[in-house]
């Protein structure tokens, strides 16, 4: 089974920066796409930034141009380089791997524990 560690999350003032890891583990997988999710209080859980194994990248309209996703496939590792956070961007924060176990090509979806982001002043 593979599973997620997520670090990273924390408290920062309005305009601060944060950046958020979270790295699989397992054996015999492959990883396709790796993302981040956010669910705050009361509301649905929202996609944030998704990336390919090819490093495409796709990001929620509410971030994009402030929170960048990158992955080190060596290391089976995605990270969210969040800067100019917002009182909104405030929710705990999920990390989500799609791949497939090359025993078999089950595929599988992941999901980590999550991590809090607080912005506030």
């Amino acid at each position: 089974q593979v599973q997620l560690v997520e670090s990273g999350g924390g408290l920062v003032q309005p305009g601060g920066s944060l950046k958020l890891s979270c790295a699989a583990s397992g054996n015999g997988f492959s990883i396709n796409f790796m993302g981040w999710y956010r669910q705050a209080p009361g509301k649905e859980r929202e996609l944030v930034a998704r990336i390919t194994r090819g490093s495409s990248t796709n990001y929620a309209d509410s971030v994009k141009g402030r929170f960048a996703i990158s992955r080190d496939n060596a290391k089976n590792t995605v990270y969210l380089q969040m800067n100019s956070l917002k009182p909104d961007d405030t929710a705990a924060y999920y990390c989500n791997v799609d791949g497939f176990y090359r025993d078999g090509l089950r595929d599988f979806s992941s999901w980590g524990q999550g991590t809090q982001v607080t912005v506030s002043s």
